[in-house]
């Protein structure tokens, strides 16, 4: 059953932690995989991470309770919920809205144990790749520095990845995120994991890898 929400606000006032927070030093960068002396890369790290996360069902298929323009694997116990981000012109519609996405479904990581969600925004822009509503997501949320960018390809569609630092000045601490985006027929779409703080977003992130992996059109 879809239920109405204000982008972050969910239990434990994760949504008010999650909308406050300000850095400097924004910019975007290249990320280099490759570490000397025979360290493991980002991207080896990240795929042994991912092997832990084991398929609990999808999200956005036919009988879905999110319907998506996308479908993706969602982790064990983790569950999805479509959103309703508001009516049109009230104080909550634009906590809905991202750049030039809106919210569409969260897939909460409570019952899996950790405080976070995935969520996914969908664009109306038929015209916009990938990195062009990442891009705008990313810009749209609170002083986001420390951005990267990357491309890769999932089956046959063009995967851009983003990972980026808010500050968060009620914890005094920085928290990570991490979202990707895939143009789509119908627009784009975007799925982003946040957390309640650094270390929820790394125990998170085997799920945010598993529908990075898996998704395809719907």
């Amino acid at each position: 059953m879809a239920r109405r929400t204000v982008r972050g606000l969910a239990p434990l006032l994760l949504a008010a932690v999650a909308l406050t927070g300000c850095s400097s030093g924004s910019g975007d960068s290249v990320r280099t995989d490759t570490k000397p002396g025979g360290a493991p890369s980002k991207t080896e790290a990240t795929a042994a991470a991912a092997a832990a996360a084991a398929k609990g069902g999808t999200v956005g298929g036919s009988g879905s309770v999110c319907k998506l323009p996308v479908v993706l694997d969602t982790a064990q116990h983790w569950t999805a919920e479509a959103v309703v981000a508001g009516e049109p012109g009230s104080d909550f519609a634009e906590l809905g809205i991202q750049g030039p996405v809106t919210l569409a479904c969260e897939i909460d990581a409570k019952p899996a144990g950790h405080i976070g969600f995935l969520r996914v925004w969908r664009g109306d822009d038929k015209g916009s790749t990938a990195r062009q509503a990442l891009e705008g997501f990313v810009k749209a949320d609170t002083n986001p520095s420390k951005i990267t960018y990357t491309q890769t390809t999932v089956g046959k569609l063009s995967v851009t990845e983003a990972r980026y630092t808010i500050h968060d000045d009620l914890l005094d601490e920085s928290r990570p995120n991490r979202a990707f985006a895939v143009a789509t027929p119908d627009g784009p779409v975007v799925v982003h994991l946040g957390g309640l703080d650094a270390a929820e977003h790394k125990g998170m992130l085997p799920a945010f890898e598993l529908a990075k992996r898996s998704v395809r059109l719907g």
